[in-house]
Parts: C-alpha cells; sequence; structure tokens
C-alpha cells in the first residue's frame, strides 16, 4: 500500500471516529429512532458522553489532535505535490459522505434553524415575529436552545430552508438529513469553486488551496457536523467571486447578494466586487492580488459579531473559508490552523463539566484571547522578520 493511501485510509478512520463521537453527545431529551437496536446504541453513545465526562473529553481531544495532524500532512504534500487533486476530491466526498449523517454535536443551532422553516410550513406564521417558545406544546422544544429568540437571519435562508421543511413533511429525522445534505453540498460547492477561482487566478496554489479548505478541521467540525448556517453563506461568496472573475457581474452581484440575505457577514466583501467599476484596464486586474483583501474584509465582521455577543469557533468560517485565496502559504497557514485551533479546543471545558458556569467563562475567554493574539502575532511577525533579516545583510 502506498504512503498516500494509508495516511488517506487513517484519515477517513479518523472522519469515521470523529462520526461516531458525534452520537456521544445526542440531547437526553432526543430520540432518533424508535427502532430497538437503535435505542440501545443511543443509550451507549449518550453514556460516554454525559455520563463518563473525562473519557468523552479525551475522545475530542484525540479527534481534534488527529484531525490537525492529517491537515498539516495533507497539506505538506500538497505543496510538494505529492497528492494529486483525485486524491484530494476522493478523501473528501467520503468525508462529506460520513459526516452527512453525524449529529451535529457541538452545537444546537441546526434545531433552530429547522424550527424556524416549521413556523412557516407547519404553523403557517411569520418567524420574524413569532418565536419557538410560542408554540410550547410542540416536541422540538424537548430539545432545543434559544427557544425565546425570534428569527435572527436574514431572508435567503428561509428561501433555502424553507422547502426543505416542506419536503421532509415537517418529521424531524427526514428534514434533519435534509438540512445536513445542505451544509454538506456547500461544503463541497465551497471546495469546487475555490479550485475553480483559484486555477484561473494563481494555478500553482489550486491544489494546495483546495487542501487547505477540504482538510480543515474547524470546517469539517462547524461546516459538516454542525452544519452551521456560515456555511451556505460562504458558498455563496465563492460562487459569486467564480462569476467576478469570469467578469459575470450581474449574476455575480446577485449571488453575493444570495449571500448577504443569509446572514449579512459578507456584505463587507463588496469592495472587491465594486474595484471593476473603478478599473481602469478590466482585462488586466490582478485577481490574486485584490483577492488577499479577502481575509481582512472578512475579520470586519468577526470582530463585531465578536463584540455584539460572544466569540463562537463557527464565527472562524468567516475567514476560514476564504483562507485558500490567500497567495502566500504561510499566511493561509497560519489564518486557517493557529486560531481554529484553539477554538475547537473551546469546547473542551463544557465536555468536561457538562455546563458553561464558571470556570468555564474564563477558560474559553482566554482560549479565544490566545488563539487571536498567536495568529497576530505569527501573521505580523513574518514580516518583521524578513525586514530584520535584511537590514542585517546589508
Amino acid at each position: 500500500m502506498s504512503k498516500i493511501k494509508l495516511l488517506g485510509t487513517f484519515y477517513i478512520l479518523t472522519i469515521v471516529f470523529l462520526f461516531l463521537y458525534s452520537f456521544t453527545q445526542v440531547d437526553l431529551n432526543l430520540t432518533l429512532s424508535q427502532f430497538s437496536l437503535w435505542q440501545i446504541a443511543q443509550k451507549f453513545f449518550q453514556h460516554i458522553g454525559y455520563f463518563n465526562r473525562p473519557l468523552s473529553t479525551s475522545f475530542y481531544i484525540i479527534i481534534v489532535l488527529l484531525l490537525f495532524g492529517f491537515y498539516l500532512f495533507f497539506l505538506s504534500l500538497a505543496s510538494k505535490n505529492k497528492i494529486n487533486k483525485k486524491q484530494v476530491w476522493l478523501l473528501s466526498i467520503i468525508s462529506t459522505v460520513i459526516l452527512s449523517f453525524s449529529y451535529n454535536a457541538f452545537s444546537y443551532d441546526l434545531f433552530n434553524y429547522m424550527f424556524d422553516a416549521r413556523i412557516i410550513t407547519h404553523y403557517g406564521q411569520n418567524p420574524y415575529l413569532h418565536k419557538a417558545l410560542d408554540y410550547s406544546s410542540d416536541p422540538m422544544l424537548n430539545f432545543m436552545r434559544w427557544t425565546h429568540r425570534t428569527y435572527p437571519y436574514g431572508p435567503a435562508w428561509l428561501v433555502l430552508t424553507a422547502p426543505l421543511s416542506f419536503i421532509g413533511f415537517n418529521f424531524f429525522l427526514p428534514t434533519f438529513f435534509l438540512f445536513k445534505f445542505l451544509g454538506s453540498l456547500s461544503f463541497l460547492g465551497t471546495a469546487y469553486f475555490t479550485a475553480k477561482i483559484l486555477k484561473k487566478i494563481s494555478p500553482k496554489n489550486e491544489l494546495f488551496g483546495l487542501s487547505l479548505f477540504v482538510f480543515n478541521p474547524l470546517i469539517i467540525i462547524e461546516g459538516l457536523v454542525s452544519s452551521h448556517n456560515d456555511l451556505p453563506m460562504i458558498f455563496l461568496a465563492v460562487l459569486s467571486l467564480h462569476l467576478l472573475v469570469s467578469k459575470v457581474y450581474i449574476k455575480s452581484f446577485l449571488f453575493l447578494l444570495f449571500s448577504v440575505g443569509i446572514k449579512f457577514a459578507t456584505v463587507f466583501l463588496l469592495p472587491v466586487f465594486l474595484y471593476p467599476l473603478f478599473a481602469k484596464n478590466k482585462n488586466q486586474i490582478n485577481w490574486a492580488k485584490i483577492f488577499n483583501f479577502l481575509i481582512p474584509l472578512m475579520a470586519i465582521p468577526l470582530i463585531l459579531v465578536t463584540v455584539r455577543t460572544n466569540f463562537q469557533p463557527w464565527y472562524l468560517l468567516y475567514i476560514a473559508g476564504l483562507s485558500p485565496f490567500l497567495q502566500n502559504r504561510y499566511y493561509s497557514l497560519i489564518v486557517s490552523t493557529v486560531f481554529p485551533f484553539f477554538a475547537l479546543l473551546e469546547y473542551v471545558p463544557f465536555l468536561y463539566k457538562g455546563d458553561w458556569n464558571q470556570p468555564v467563562p474564563n477558560i474559553l475567554f482566554w482560549l479565544t484571547i490566545i488563539g487571536a493574539a498567536s495568529s497576530i502575532i505569527l501573521l505580523l511577525g513574518k514580516p518583521l522578520l524578513v525586514k530584520l533579516s535584511a537590514s542585517n545583510n546589508k
């Protein structure tokens, strides 16, 4: 067996480990199936997650370390062209299929997405005006969180999700998996158009950029497992960037508008889309250089949402999803690894304690500070070292 096949096999086993681990977090008030064998399996996994928390926490830490270890291995191989696109796509598709059927282990947001759409399709009401608590007899409230809030997202998210609720006939399990599939398709779609853009603006970075996205542990856990709507938002933004580079300007703006209509954050990408209007020569735009501004622009909503509420690990999808477009591989590697690693560790205190009481908030605060500060220092440190080295050589 070749080195790549062996590495790929162990990677898929890690993905299966993550898939199985996700079911340790199934809410105690939720029964996914009445099938007797499944109930036995569910109780077994729940016992690990809720009643053997040290073991559960150890499993999670091992998974995170393995995922980041494989991530660095694959990026090293991609940088040396020792892995090809077919192999990258095969591993990412297998991973996506497996995790499409995982439980949303680290967030309850998926249930809120489902109920927001359910308010329309089942109750015939407006989720901007009605909240889950208004339907106190609904069985979904037994395992939901944030039932007191009205719909907080843009109308485009309802356009995407209300049909899924309708197709699922308001039955929990079919609707649950339809929402999961939406996240999975967004993941593969983002990867596809990321590769197409890089092939056009920076062919030498296509393989590395594709690997940077599809093997990113934060994107895998927050996008494929927890299925946050930040990933569909990023998919539509990347699709609009592809159309922008292809000079299909009207459709490009429409898809950007659709992306903004999900969660508003991508409105900060507007300067990139307006640039062709002011460019002297539209046929000679250096898109590779322009796309370096995507991360600084998306850092703005990341900071704003963190200040407005509290930092959440999935907010890093704003920048991790666009990190392949940074032309300097060092910068893209730092953006996609350092802060995401500390962010994923923020689940550890809760998995161990089972609540968010002190000292958990303090631990989360310092993990966020350390992750952000480490990233900034490493990003700013390289040009300073280069300047110092150049001055010493004079």
